[in-house]
């Protein structure tokens, strides 16, 4: 029987899928800082100790949570995901696009790469959409406390996530399947049925690989944020990304319609592959 083609969409979250950084929603309000302080903050430790940014903000969170008393447990960080906001569309479209990607004979699925917390995202109404959430994670204490940075996702190491789907070692502690040597035609989701989502500079090197193997990549935009779309613009001209659309995706938005031709072409090509190696 003949398989139905695995196309991957992996997207970003914060600016991508939701206005803003997710810990800007109810974490900050709730220890008292104001975002532009916390990530200015964020930025001199980073430069002062030479060290990773997402592992920065990671600690002052931590930091920052016990100096106000705010509770830091791992359901604590699954409630400030409930708070986060969408942007509009986003809680229709896995549906909408499951069910024209099924229409054309072809299984999507979908993936976070993200430099954002897993367990917020965890927390949204969305997360049962992806089947897996690749984001940065703490690590806790028999009473799910969190005590320290587990695992940072920065702009640079998120494409090690595309490489997992497109081998299939989906598991993060899996360190020798994604090392193995398997040639293209043998991979489970091969690059040229990938699309990434992202929303700017951090997501270049997920634009980049996926547009340069064959996929398809997508920046998206706030439409009513000034000089947004001359930023996204630039994305294009250096030839990191296809398509710039607005940060909008109801029923009939611009990347709705930018998608479902990506899928057509998809389609048609596993169709063209399919009938190429027949007899």
């Amino acid at each position: 029987m003949r398989k139905h083609p695995v196309v991957a969409i992996a997207y970003d979250f914060d600016g991508t899928l939701s206005p803003g950084n997710m810990q800007e929603h109810s974490f900050l309000p709730n220890i008292g800082m104001k975002a532009r302080e916390f990530w200015k903050l964020t930025e001199r430790l980073s430069k002062e100790h030479e060290a990773d940014s997402v592992l920065t903000y990671m600690n002052l969170m931590l930091e920052k949570a016990r100096e106000a008393k705010v509770p830091v447990r791992w359901q604590d960080f699954r409630n400030h995901g409930k708070s986060i906001k969408l942007f509009s569309g986003v809680d229709k479209w896995f549906s909408r696009i499951n069910s024209y990607g099924k229409k054309l004979g072809l299984k999507i699925e979908h993936y976070i790469i993200s430099s954002g917390l897993r367990e917020m995202i965890e927390g949204t109404s969305i997360a049962g959409e992806f089947k897996r959430i690749y984001a940065s994670s703490f690590k806790y204490d028999p009473n799910e406390v969190a005590e320290w940075p587990a695992l940072a996702i920065n702009f640079t190491t998120k494409t090690q996530y595309l490489f997992r789907i497109n081998k299939g070692a989906l598991d993060i502690f899996d360190e020798k399947r994604i090392n193995e040597y398997v040639e293209m035609e043998n991979r489970p989701v091969p690059f040229k049925r990938m699309i990434f989502i992202g929303d700017g500079n951090t997501d270049i090197p997920c634009f980049s690989l996926v547009k340069s193997l064959g996929g398809h990549s997508i920046a998206v935009y706030k439409s009513k944020t000034k000089g947004a779309k001359e930023k996204a613009e630039k994305l294009v001209i250096g030839g990191r990304v296809n398509f710039i659309v607005p940060a909008d995706y109801s029923k009939g938005s611009h990347i709705m319609e930018v998608v479902k031709a990506i899928l057509d072409k998809m389609a048609s090509d596993c169709e063209l592959d399919y009938l190429g190696i027949q007899d």
